[in-house]
């Protein structure tokens, strides 16, 4: 084991050799170069140097971690997003249809215009809880076969959450539009800015000003992240927005946004996705395998509604996932081999209240 501690000249040529070996645009690593000096100013006074070097080396750690120029290759291919699309989703025709378009204009730019930067629209998805917002968000990252982040928005109060806080500050870090691009190592990931609606009153202003300069495309391709203080390129990003509702989102945010209302599911709607997407998967999350609970085509009403009417799935995606633990308890007890759900026990198996 090697027990050698580093010398001051040793540290600074260590952060040195990080940054040569890292791809960082020429005048950021000109930046880097004022603060490699002021270290070397500061060698010979030993406890103040090491306090900045644990400074510096955490933003130099942050700074080659960025993918400043890794991109991932967009599929772009219309077949393969319909597959996709079917795969993940049932219904919503009217909004597969609209991400087909999507991927339809993204394609003949990139074919007819190849030396043009793509200008993706940035879709809005408005619609009640649980009607498959975020997992159509999902979607268009599998679509293009780019990586897929998520920034929560609800109860938001801090700006400085998105874009990040000065290194004067103690134990400062970049926000989380820095951090997405880190997470999934490209520059052009999908990410999902979610419940944009949900932003806490006393912040409201503050962060709509700061997703104006995240969404435009005259300002994104120089967004600063206040921990970086280095302008970083967003404009090959593709972002996605979800609320509940328009009211609380600023007028020049809305001017930047292609609103996408997502509709209630019906009952008929909810039977096959419950039967045919979520059992499937509750089955497996459970270790069950479907031959151990049969669900008789009667009751599936009552799986969908057993308290009333709810416009998305989120609650038939709890009861599903609800009655597939209550069985694999029986199994697992011995008190069963194979459930059979009808008339007769399905109250059993269902929220009551």
């Amino acid at each position: 084991m090697d027990d050698h501690v580093l010398t001051t000249k040793e540290a600074i040529e260590k952060l040195v050799e990080k940054v040569k070996a890292a791809k960082l645009p020429d005048n950021l690593i000109s930046k880097l170069e004022e603060l490699f000096t002021q270290l070397k100013i500061n060698a010979n006074n030993e406890q103040s140097f090491w306090q900045n070097y644990q400074i510096a080396s955490k933003y130099i750690n942050y700074l080659t971690s960025v993918p400043w120029s890794k991109q991932s290759e967009d599929i772009l291919d219309i077949q393969f997003a319909k597959e996709k699309l079917v795969e993940n989703h049932h219904g919503l025709d009217s909004v597969k249809e609209r991400i087909l378009e999507y991927v339809s204009v993204l394609s003949l730019q990139k074919h007819r215009q190849p030396d043009q930067p793509i200008r993706a629209p940035i879709l809005l998805f408005v619609g009640l809880v649980g009607t498959g917002k975020t997992t159509i968000a999902k979607s268009i990252a599998d679509v293009f076969g780019r990586k897929f982040i998520r920034i929560p928005f609800g109860g938001l109060g801090d700006p400085l959450y998105l874009r990040g806080q000065s290194r004067v500050h103690p134990n400062s870090e970049p926000g989380q539009i820095v951090k997405g691009l880190i997470h999934a190592q490209t520059n052009n990931p999908v990410i999902l800015l979610d419940e944009i609606d949900r932003i806490a009153d006393d912040a409201l202003n503050t962060i709509m000003g700061v997703l104006v300069e995240i969404l435009d495309p005259a300002q994104n391709h120089q967004f600063i992240d206040h921990y970086l203080d280095y302008p970083i390129d967003l404009s090959q990003v593709i972002f996605c927005a979800t609320c509940n509702n328009t009211s609380r989102i600023a007028t020049a945010v809305m001017d930047r946004l292609e609103v996408i209302q997502m509709p209630s599911y019906t009952d008929e709607e909810k039977i096959i996705i419950g039967r045919d997407y979520i059992l499937p998967k509750a089955l497996k999350n459970a270790g069950l395998s479907p031959e151990e609970i049969k669900i008789s085509p009667q009751i599936w009403q009552q799986v969908i509604r057993p308290l009333g009417f709810d416009a998305g799935v989120r609650t038939l995606q709890r009861n599903i996932e609800g009655l597939c633990r209550k069985a694999a308890k029986l199994i697992f007890e011995g008190k069963t081999k194979q459930l059979v759900l009808d008339e007769s026990n399905i109250k059993v198996f269902l929220p009551q209240w």
